[in-house]
């Protein structure tokens, strides 16, 4: 069989995602007795370069834990939807997968938006849903675990991290949507906290690519760091404009988004993308047992096109053995029992560390990494472990109030 291209290989991975997306799931030929599990990731679409590989971890976690005896002793099978980044396909879909599916748990959503979409839903079902994306904090409903980073995680230990490197006048460039606003915010006050200023923040509409008119704003600005909260494939035309107009070495940039969810590194070269700093709860270069054996083990499974590994990747791993552990010492699919376990204080050893449920949000608490982008290799400078979700913390208390069903859009 001849070897597929990248570009092949993602055409034909969305393809197979939308194919599943036909009234009749492929796993409607399961034996009657499996479990039902489902996706819900963007397979095509302007963010399907995340999607895809959430698709392949899931399936490869589906695989793993019916190789070591199913849930249950029953077998796991994967109803997959492709929304292809369409909100009302995002409702059509999970509704779906709660009604008629009768599906045990979802992996799925990636942008906030597609979260607020399904999440309500889900929760008025009770439909267990995890939630594998970092993102800007806030939510509060006990029918969601949410496994990705939010700032208090990451983007407060970024910030000094940089300026203690680069300086104390930071210019901020976002993403014009919810994540883009609340996580600008976040960067204003842990920039002013240390001692610092926002000489400006700019918002851009994600289907903006072009920058000039930006650029030369910072460039009269002068900015000891650039910080990106940039999202999407129209946003990269920053990145490579930057580089282009000879600043890439003139201003020191750090990113709360870039490469989170692993693409921009493969896609940029090096020349436009060493240099900047991120924060996350995974990167591929974890030095760690767990780490390497899972990076063997995926691809051992994916040999000839690898998935882009990222933390929204690791997450959904991390979300399918979660829930398969709970289910399994619960004894039970009932929601109630299952959910008392994960908020029973387990601490789960990962590829990304050590990983727990807050019980009052249902978010993890986890070990956080700052890493430096050098030749499409993200070096670990420094690790933060068992780092809280304190922005959440903040507004949600699902022990004292569990019928909970809110976004709460944390005010700053």
């Amino acid at each position: 069989m001849p070897k597929l291209s990248r570009r092949d290989f993602l055409r034909t991975a969305a393809a197979a995602g939308a194919a599943s997306a036909l009234p009749l799931p492929f796993a409607a030929h399961a034996a009657d007795d499996a479990i039902l599990v489902g996706g819900l990731h963007d397979l095509s679409g302007p963010i399907d370069f995340a999607g895809i590989p959430m698709n392949q971890i899931m399936q490869l976690a589906v695989e793993e834990i019916n190789a070591s005896g199913g849930v249950l002793g029953r077998e796991v099978k994967a109803v997959v939807y492709d929304p292809q980044s369409n909100m009302s396909m995002y409702s059509q879909y999970a509704t779906q997968m709660a009604l008629k599916d009768k599906v045990a748990v979802v992996q799925g959503g990636i942008t906030s938006a597609s979260r607020e979409t399904i999440r309500p839903i889900f929760h008025r079902f009770k439909t267990l849903y995890f939630y594998n994306t970092l993102y800007e904090g806030g939510v509060c409903d006990r029918n969601e675990v949410s496994l990705g980073t939010t700032p208090a995680q990451t983007v407060e230990k970024l910030v000094p991290y940089v300026m203690n490197l680069w300086g104390k006048k930071v210019y901020t460039v976002a993403a014009d949507y919810n994540y883009g606003q609340i996580t600008a915010a976040w960067v204003k006050r842990f920039v002013e906290e240390n001692g610092g200023e926002v000489v400006e923040t700019e918002f851009f509409p994600l289907d903006v690519t072009q920058f000039g008119s930006t650029i030369s704003k910072i460039q009269a600005a002068a900015p000891d760091i650039l910080m990106s909260v940039l999202v999407g494939t129209g946003h990269l035309g920053f990145y490579r404009q930057w580089a282009a107009a000879g600043m890439k070495d003139k201003i020191p940039m750090a990113s709360t988004t870039f490469g989170a969810a692993g693409a921009e590194p493969i896609i940029m070269t090096p020349e436009e993308a060493n240099g900047i700093v991120t924060c996350y709860g995974y990167y591929p270069t974890i030095d760690s047992t767990a780490n390497k054996d899972w990076l063997a083990l995926v691809k051992d499974r994916y040999p000839e096109d690898t998935p882009i590994l990222s933390e929204l990747s690791e997450c959904t791993w991390e979300g399918m053995m979660i829930w398969a552990d709970a289910v399994n010492e619960a004894g039970t699919l009932d929601r109630e029992p299952v959910l008392e376990v994960i908020e029973s204080g387990k601490t789960y050893d990962m590829p990304a560390g050590k990983v727990s449920i807050d019980p009052k949000t249902h978010h993890a608490i986890r070990d956080v990494y700052i890493a430096d982008l050098q030749d499409r290799v993200f070096e670990i400078k420094e690790k933060f472990e068992q780092v809280q979700p304190a922005d959440t913390q903040g507004v949600c208390n699902l022990e004292e109030t569990p019928d909970a069903n809110v976004h709460h859009e944390i005010s700053l």
